[in-house]
């Protein structure tokens, strides 16, 4: 599958609101939690991969997974880690610390692109992530509690996300600037793999009800296998700095999901920072879509 690069935009800007009804569905379940949640997401991210990968790409797709590639081992292991530290880090620290962490993405992943890819940025990029991120600094700076137990420990365990992201979109695109003809999609399935095995033991025993191991099969198909699998083939397409600023989009479309879905109303504060990130993409695309066509 090869996308322009308006349909990788508009295939990611799609895959960050599936990534966002993670919290709505959260809102739903009745006795699973934290590991649990991680443990039932990541297997059922598994499952679905199994089915999927052979519809998309043909039975013998597990036989041409690449296994002796280190690029291939380093994108599941990423994986893995953006599965689960998220999760982690919540039981560690308030959900405002966590996604202030996050928010680091961008900035994280443009400077990676630099020092790892050699890969210069335009500076419309660079203006876009320092204007998302204050957008996003806006939106939970009144919500930050440093003297909250956990705090720094929470924020350390969440910090592994973007970093984690960084490298990941840059192993796509270094392989891709290498020639390599690496397909890094069940990579995917890989990460899901490790994550299911890190969770099993501290996930034991089980609580969740029947319930909400149907709400986690929902999350496991729709919230991580299929978005997961179409942004590695968005990042063929975009940089590595798009992607995570693309990324973004799954605070804004989080918060007015848990608006309409939980009624849980965004402080004045989401709404102005929303609108800001929201500008800076806006603005990154428009330039990037003149220059396109000069």
């Amino acid at each position: 599958m090869k996308l322009s690069h308006s349909q990788a935009v508009c295939v990611m800007v799609a895959v960050t609101a599936l990534w966002a009804m993670a919290g709505v569905v959260t809102r739903q379940l009745e006795s699973a939690r934290s590991f649990e949640i991680t443990f039932w997401r990541s297997f059922f991210t598994v499952v679905s991969l199994l089915i999927i990968l052979p519809l998309w790409q043909g039975h013998s797709v597990f036989k041409r997974m690449p296994w002796r590639s280190h690029y291939f081992w380093l994108s599941g292991v990423c994986w893995s880690i953006m599965f689960t530290a998220f999760m982690v880090a919540l039981t560690l620290t308030a959900v405002a610390n966590v996604l202030i962490t996050l928010a680091l993405g961008p900035l994280i992943t443009a400077l990676f692109s630099w020092l790892i890819t050699g890969q210069r940025l335009p500076l419309r990029t660079w203006c876009a992530v320092w204007l998302a991120g204050i957008g996003i600094g806006w939106m939970f700076a009144s919500q930050i509690d440093v003297a909250a137990n956990g705090f720094w420990l929470g924020v350390t365990v969440a910090i592994a996300v973007p970093i984690a992201g960084a490298v990941q979109w840059n192993l796509v695109q270094r392989s891709q600037s290498q020639g390599l003809a690496l397909d890094l999609v069940p990579s995917v399935l890989l990460g899901a793999v490790i994550s299911s095995l890190f969770t099993l033991p501290w996930s034991v025993p089980f609580q969740a009800t029947a319930a909400d191991i149907q709400w986690l099969a929902l999350l496991g198909l729709f919230q991580l296998a299929i978005p997961c699998v179409l942004s590695v083939v968005c990042a063929k397409v975009l940089k590595a700095a798009e992607v995570s600023l693309l990324a973004l989009l799954e605070v804004i479309f989080g918060i007015a999901l848990a608006w309409f879905g939980a009624d849980e109303k965004p402080a004045v504060q989401a709404l102005l920072g929303g609108s800001l990130v929201l500008f800076a993409l806006l603005l990154n695309e428009l330039f990037a879509w003149r220059q396109r066509n000069v």
